[in-house]
C-alpha cells in the first residue's frame, strides 16, 4: 500500500484530542471508580494534575462527547461520568496499558516523580480472594535517596488502601519491607514472584514471623495479570463495556 492512499486523518484527528495521558487516565479512572467529580479526580490522578489542567481536559473530553455531567447534587455540581463513545473508547484504552506492559521499559524516575503509583501497583497485584481476615499493613521502604515510603493495608472483604503516611494501627499487623527500586518495579509490573523476591534477599521482611511466611499467598505470581481476576479493577472495567455487571473495587490512595 503506497503512503499516499492511506488515510491518516483519523488518526491525526484521535492523535490531536487524546494523545495526552491525562486524557487517558481520566476515561480510565471514570471506567474504573465510576462517576467522579472535580476534586476526587484532581486527588486520585496519579502525577499531581494541577487543576487548570484537569479543567482544560475535562472540557476536552466533554466536547468530543466520551465525558458528561448529567443530574443535579444538593450544595455541589454533577460528577463527570462517560458516555456511551467513553465507554466505546475503553477497550483501546485497556488494550494501550496491556502493550506497554509488555513492551515499554521500566522508568525508575515515575517513583521520584509519583511514589503513591508503588502502591497502585501492589494493590493490583494483590490475590483478592487470599487476603488475611485480620487486618494487615505492609510497610514498605524503598531504598532510595531520600528512601521512598507507603503503606497498604490489607482485609478480607474490604477495599484496599494505599497510604504516603502511616496510617497508625496495630503494630502487631505490620510487616516491615525494604527493597530496591529495581526489584519493586519488577515485583509491582509481575515480572517476579514475591515469593523468588524474598528468597533471594532483594526484598528484606520484617515483623511476625507467622505474617511474614503468608505474605507471598497474598500476591498473584509472577505469570498471573491482575486483569484475570474476577474482581480485578481492569476485567471490572471491560466487563463494564460488554454490558455485564460487577462491584467496583479499587486501590483507594489516602494522603
Amino acid at each position: 500500500m503506497d503512503s499516499a492512499d492511506f488515510d491518516y486523518c483519523s488518526y491525526t484527528k484521535a492523535v490531536e484530542f487524546l494523545g495526552d495521558r491525562w486524557c487517558l487516565l481520566i476515561v480510565r479512572d471514570l471506567a474504573i471508580l465510576g462517576p467522579r467529580g472535580f476534586n476526587e479526580l484532581a486527588a486520585g490522578l496519579p502525577g499531581h494534575i494541577s487543576r487548570s489542567t484537569l479543567t482544560d481536559r475535562l472540557r476536552r473530553l466533554e466536547d468530543i462527547g466520551l465525558i458528561r455531567r448529567q443530574g443535579r447534587m444538593p450544595g455541589r455540581q454533577a460528577p463527570y461520568q462517560l458516555t456511551a463513545a467513553g465507554r466505546a473508547f475503553l477497550p483501546t484504552v485497556l488494550a494501550l496499558r496491556g502493550w506497554a506492559e509488555a513492551w515499554m521499559p521500566e522508568d525508575p524516575a515515575i517513583l521520584e516523580r509519583d511514589p503513591s503509583i508503588a502502591m497502585v501497583w501492589m494493590g493490583e497485584r494483590v490475590d483478592r480472594a487470599r487476603l488475611p481476615d485480620r487486618q494487615v499493613v505492609l510497610d514498605l521502604t524503598i531504598r532510595h535517596d531520600p528512601p521512598i515510603r507507603g503503606w497498604l493495608i490489607l482485609e478480607a472483604g474490604k477495599e484496599l488502601k494505599g497510604c504516603l503516611e502511616d496510617p497508625l494501627l496495630d503494630e502487631s499487623r505490620y510487616i516491615y519491607i525494604e527493597t530496591s527500586v529495581p526489584t519493586i518495579l519488577a515485583v509491582a509490573r509481575g515480572h517476579r514472584g514475591v515469593a523468588d523476591a524474598i528468597a533471594d534477599g532483594s526484598v528484606e521482611v520484617f515483623g511476625d514471623p507467622a505474617l511474614v511466611e503468608r505474605l507471598h499467598s497474598w500476591f498473584l505470581p509472577a505469570d498471573v495479570a491482575p486483569g484475570v481476576q474476577a474482581d480485578g479493577p481492569v476485567r471490572r472495567a471491560a466487563d463494564d463495556v460488554a454490558g455485564r455487571a460487577a462491584d467496583a473495587q479499587a486501590v483507594v490512595l489516602v494522603s
